[in-house]
């Protein structure tokens, strides 16, 4: 997704820390409500996704999904996939892409995504 007028700047990446990019308009979507439900709570996602995407200090907010979840294919690429728990209910979905040092964020939202259901 290119950025166009009026959107939100997002810094550069630096020292290591890996990009977030949406992997599709809904993701990008559900970040815009997660943005407006819980602006504080989301910066600091962003903050630990960018500089720690795989870190435990926090297993029940941010960790590794299981079963079929625990990884999708990406570009060709089979990819881990996690989930951060942004809210009681807000999640975001994302795959580790080292390669690129990117994270391929596939779901953003205020609920719980279908999948788990």
């Amino acid at each position: 997704m290119s950025p166009k007028r009026g959107d939100r700047a997002a810094p550069p990446a630096v020292d290591g820390e890996y990009e977030l990019r949406f992997a599709d308009s809904a993701a990008a979507e559900g970040w815009e409500r997660l943005a407006q439900q819980a602006p504080a709570n989301l910066r600091r996602a962003y903050e630990v996704l960018r500089a720690a995407p795989r870190a435990r200090t926090s297993p029940d907010r941010q960790h590794r999904l299981k079963g079929s979840l625990a990884s999708a294919s990406w570009k060709g690429q089979e990819l881990e996939r996690w989930q951060y728990e942004v809210t009681g209910g807000g999640r975001i979905w994302y795959l580790v892409d080292d390669e690129r040092r990117t994270l391929w964020l596939v779901y953003a939202g205020t609920g719980h995504p279908r999948e788990t259901d």
